[in-house]
């Protein structure tokens, strides 16, 4: 099932329904960076068991709960968020959500209870492919690229399943693949 949209900021990866690699196991990626260099993006649906405030003391109230982006880096911070007028700076990945921004404006927001769960959503490291990785992946069907999503969903922190709810915002092309087993050996 070759994808016939290709990743650019803004669109989802969708792994196919057996990936192998644990870090990518029926995960759902928002790309944030794609050019000649290589890709950047993270994974939406890999809640950690962290807090906010368990990172940033700064923010001693921000029960915000912290997903884990990827594989690489797991000692950054990083966010994305759909209220661009109370974060300055952020890149905007379109459909109203935005990469990034002046983290300090952002905390000082937090502080003062005017940045919802629902507005932003932090990650603990990033999904990286090097120049053609992802590529290569992409013509081994490992990867489905979808623009077809509710940023609500980008967003959610709720235990819905993110990759199921993907797929199916693919059509009926792809809603079938829902239904596989997720060992395929125990069936």
């Amino acid at each position: 099932m070759l994808s016939t949209i290709l990743p650019t900021k803004g669109t989802l990866l969708i792994s196919e329904p057996f990936m192998a690699d644990p870090n990518f196991k029926r995960t759902v990626v928002l790309v944030t960076e794609n050019n000649g260099e290589g890709t950047v993006g993270y994974v939406l649906n890999q809640k950690s068991d962290l807090l906010l405030k368990d990172v940033i003391s700064e923010c001693w109230d921000a029960n915000m709960h912290i997903f884990i982006g990827g594989p690489v880096a797991n000692d950054t911070l990083h966010f994305v968020h759909t209220v661009p007028e109370k974060i300055s700076g952020g890149a905007n990945l379109g459909n109203g959500l935005f990469w990034g921004g002046d983290f300090e404006e952002l905390k000082s927001q937090i502080n003062a209870y005017n940045i919802k769960e629902e507005e932003v959503k932090f990650f603990i490291g990033y999904s990286g492919w090097s120049k053609d990785q992802l590529t290569n992946e992409l013509e081994m069907n490992a990867w489905i690229v979808s623009n077809s999503f509710d940023t609500a969903m980008v967003l959610d922190v709720s235990d819905i399943d993110i990759w199921k709810e993907a797929v199916l915002n693919m059509g009926v092309k792809y809603a079938h693949i829902t239904n596989f087993p997720q060992d395929p050996t125990l069936n």
